[in-house]
């Protein structure tokens, strides 16, 4: 099969200047049990971005894009956990290194420590921040909780509330499970009644496997028969959430609300570039740091045997153009079982995530995506849908059209 050249698309690295670090400790969490990766500093209590590492990141992020724009992602764990001095000092440096070029921001959050002086930091910056939160109350509590079994919902509500009071653009990053994945429109309608117009929906899908060094959620890597984690998401259940969602989205909310899902199928649909990774055709240009350095091939992907090396050893432009990570890229595309390479939606979905393809096909071949059943019914049930808006794209008309055309019974 052909390849993209990874130069293609701008390198794109997201940095964790907390590590693993957070004052929740959610049940389905992938990244909490990354600090035993760095036994050293778990001891020690600390996972901490230096000054000097930082300034060697943002020094080396700014010089290795191709585009006159350059977007810094700040993830976790909990990336409130620094200091809101430490992300003033990455106003500075950004300045510094800056150019002439346009620097954005963006930051991941659970929502529970924004406060006044938070928020009027991200307004008069304009930083984007993205919000986990799982729906309403019932849902979020069941599994977003504090070390303590304390829900967290409330809180995050008055973050909510907060960045509103300031004016912050924000957004929803709202996971997917086995319970609240039984509700959609409920789901849907509370983004809604909050006022949340940009929402993503991420399917968690975790195995269990016990690891020598206390980890206990399995690697890409590990063997496919391994259990499910209890709070995983089915790919039917996964299927009718989506297709309920859709159902009302595509009558009353196109152009109004926006599902990443949605846009990114739609993308596809005409041929462009979907605006998350896991449709896209190939992947491996979008790498994560860790708090010390270390540069690993994926954000689902943070373990030992994907780990690419450390910015105070190799460049970025090194480690992510590297033939080792666009080999990764490729594979996504190159190992797809035959079933995947013959499908009719294989253009919209190109087969996830690689971190869930850990199933047989219907005649035995490894390597098909978990949440495969529910994706091929989604795309089955929107395809009409999708052809409406496809020919209002290419025609220069708006999408949104599709509305009247569902009211007139066109």
């Amino acid at each position: 099969m052909d390849t993209i050249s990874p130069f293609s698309r701008p390198l794109y690295v997201m940095a964790k200047p907390a590590g693993p670090s957070c004052n929740l400790a959610c049940d389905y969490c992938y990244y909490l049990e990354k600090n035993n990766l760095y036994k050293k500093d778990l001891k020690a209590g600390v996972f901490e971005m230096s000054e000097d590492l930082l300034e060697l990141y943002i020094s080396q992020y700014i010089e290795s894009q191709t585009i006159p724009q350059v977007l810094f992602t700040w993830h976790g764990g909990e990336a409130l956990m620094r200091p809101l001095s430490f992300y003033k000092k990455v106003i500075s440096l950004q300045k510094k290194y800056a150019r002439g070029r346009q620097i954005d921001n963006c930051i991941q959050t659970n929502g529970t420590l924004l406060n006044d002086e938070w928020c009027q930091f991200f307004r008069d910056n304009k930083w984007l921040v993205g919000v986990s939160i799982d729906g309403p109350e019932r849902f979020h509590d069941r599994y977003r909780h504090n070390i303590k079994g304390k829900p967290s919902f409330s809180k995050v509500m008055k973050g909510i509330e907060l960045l509103n009071r300031y004016g912050v653009d924000w957004n929803a990053l709202a996971v997917v499970n086995d319970f609240n994945g039984d509700y959609p429109l409920e789901f849907y309608h509370f983004f809604k009644d909050i006022r949340c117009r940009y929402i993503q929906f991420t399917p968690i899908v975790e195995r269990i496997m016990a690891h020598s060094d206390g980890r206990h959620l399995a690697c890409p890597a590990d063997r496919i028969d391994l259990p499910l984690a209890p709070f995983s998401v089915k790919p039917k259940q996964w299927g009718d959430f989506l297709c309920a969602i859709f159902d009302e989205w595509v009558y009353n909310d196109v152009g109004q609300y926006y599902i990443q899902l949605f846009d990114s199928t739609l993308a596809n649909w005409v041929g462009e570039q979907p605006g998350v990774c896991t449709m896209a055709r190939t992947c491996g240009h979008a790498g994560v740091m860790e708090y010390n350095g270390d540069v690993y091939t994926c954000d689902h992907f943070v373990f030992p045997q994907y780990k690419l090396g450390n910015i105070r050893e190799n460049t970025l432009i090194e480690m992510m153009y590297s033939e080792r990570e666009q080999s990764f890229g490729d594979a996504k595309l190159n190992s797809l079982p035959r079933q995947c390479r013959e499908c009719q939606y294989l253009f919209a979905c190109n087969g996830e995530c690689p971190k869930n393809r850990f199933v047989q096909t219907s005649d035995g071949e490894a390597g098909l995506n978990y949440l495969c059943e529910g994706y091929y019914q989604f795309f089955d049930h929107v395809a009409p849908a999708m052809d409406f808006m496809k020919r209002e794209l290419l025609a220069h008309r708006a999408p949104a059209n599709i509305m009247t055309a569902l009211r007139e019974g066109d």
